[in-house]
């Protein structure tokens, strides 16, 4: 298991009574919600630094078509 860090939140008090009623582990579901945040910031910036890179890429299709698209069954 990584190595884990206490911090400090601030989170919707309607949201954490309902949490705490039902069991839910605040850290653990905190911990998922930064993931999936993380996740898709990564997603997000790599798009970005990527973009001219896809964007070239499909200006050559768009010129010459899928490489070997002869080959193609269907």
């Amino acid at each position: 298991m990584p190595a884990r860090r206490a911090t400090s939140m601030t989170l919707d008090a309607a949201l954490l009574d309902e949490a705490k009623a039902l069991g839910v582990n605040i850290s653990r579901a905190a911990e998922q919600g930064v993931a999936a945040a993380l996740k898709a910031a990564r997603a997000e910036a790599w798009k970005r630094e990527n973009a001219q890179a896809i964007a070239e890429r499909a200006a050559w299709i768009e010129r010459h078509g899928l490489p070997l698209a002869g080959l193609r069954k269907f």
